[in-house]
């Protein structure tokens, strides 16, 4: 295991689009949740030790615990680092200052990916962040003065938005990593319960003025919804977006490890939310044969403008996937949406933004090939 995940579910505010597993602070709780966090650490590490190439602290919003909880949450956590290990910690606005920097740097964090959202101020309030611009600005400023890694996560298409000044504003910052994403409205949400409705051909125009803007200023797309310079790409986001093995610690975490004895070619665990999960229940356990593998990994894989492997997915999963999918690829690449090259299959530009029909074609063809597996 060379990569882990850390959730941390405290955020001082819920977004109303959030539908990830957060909470409120409450008596007690933070204090419950670490005691907890050190007991299934140690019960993993028991199980996969060796150094972490990657650790990545998410949530919630995990700069938003105090200085002694977060040094105890790292002391939680006994794997080694690797001598280039990538650390990243989730962080909002407001809840960094220089003093606070200077401690995560102590703690091993040198990467730090920050929720920006937007700079402008109409833009959050709708949103409910408890941030303005100019905190944000700021933020996203001390953490580069600081000397770390930095990424920022934009929302774009939002209604009265001016996608094309916020695009212009994290590129003259001079991050490493930009996360541009459109909005999704999740079932159960109070922006779905309220009735709102992204607009696809907005969303378009904005992710359009993206690559144009961000590539302009040496942020190359990597994947779907993430821009980044040389060397900058987000190691951890790779190890999943590549099908590697990861641990995952804390409520709702999710890990995916291989197995090399038994029917199932992986297995996923995920846990429970925190009530349970403090109180010791195991995670759910799903088995991954090699046919759910090879649809995930091309799902995860297409998202990537490096692409997948099909002859190194075809010896991982013993299908022979190239008589099965010919007919599909074929016709993508004749559209222009998939490319194969070098031994990869790749997405072009218009792949990438079409990425849906073409994974449900490619899935399509898989399921009529072989659903008996």
């Amino acid at each position: 295991m060379r990569h882990l995940y850390l959730h941390v579910p405290f955020c001082p505010t819920i977004c109303p689009y959030c539908d990830f597993h957060v909470v409120r602070r409450g008596p007690g709780l933070v204090e419950r949740y670490l005691e907890r966090l050190e007991a299934e650490a140690a019960e993993l590490y028991a199980r996969r030790p060796g150094a972490l190439d990657t650790l990545y602290l998410g949530g919630g919003t995990p700069s938003y615990l105090r200085d002694r909880e977060l040094a105890r949450l790292f002391t939680a956590l006994p794997w080694p680092l690797a001598p280039d290990a990538e650390v990243t910690l989730e962080a909002n606005p407001g809840t960094l200052n220089p003093a606070r920097l200077e401690h995560l740097r102590s703690l091993g964090v040198n990467r730090i990916s920050i929720g920006v959202q937007s700079f402008q101020d109409p833009v959050l309030a709708r949103l409910g962040r408890a941030h303005k611009g100019r905190g944000a600005l700021r933020t996203v400023e001390e953490a580069l003065a600081a000397g770390f890694r930095v990424s920022l996560d934009l929302i774009l298409g939002l209604p009265g938005q001016d996608a094309a000044a916020d695009l212009e504003t994290a590129a003259a910052l001079g991050v490493g990593h930009v996360s541009a994403y459109t909005l999704q409205v999740e079932p159960g949400t109070p922006f779905a319960l309220a009735g709102l409705e992204p607009d696809p051909d907005h969303e378009a125009e904005a992710f359009e003025l993206a690559r144009a803007v961000l590539g302009r200023a040496g942020l190359a797309r990597y994947e779907v919804s993430n821009f980044a310079r040389p060397g900058e790409e987000a190691r951890h986001n790779l190890a999943y977006w590549r099908m590697a093995e990861w641990g995952g610690l804390g409520p709702a975490a999710s890990a995916h490890f291989f197995t090399p004895e038994g029917p199932a070619l992986a297995e996923r665990l995920t846990n429970p939310p925190l009530p349970r999960w403090a109180a010791g229940e195991p995670p759910a356990r799903e088995a991954i044969g090699p046919l759910e593998h090879a649809k995930e990994a091309l799902m995860l894989g297409l998202r990537l403008r490096e692409g997948v492997e099909p002859t190194a997915l075809e010896a991982r999963t013993g299908l022979p996937l190239a008589s099965a999918l010919a007919p599909v690829l074929e016709e993508r690449q004749a559209q222009g949406l998939v490319r194969l090259e070098g031994g990869r299959l790749r997405p072009s530009d218009r792949g990438l933004d079409r990425l849906h029909g073409v994974v449900l074609a490619l899935w399509e063809a898989l399921e009529r090939a072989y659903s008996e597996i």
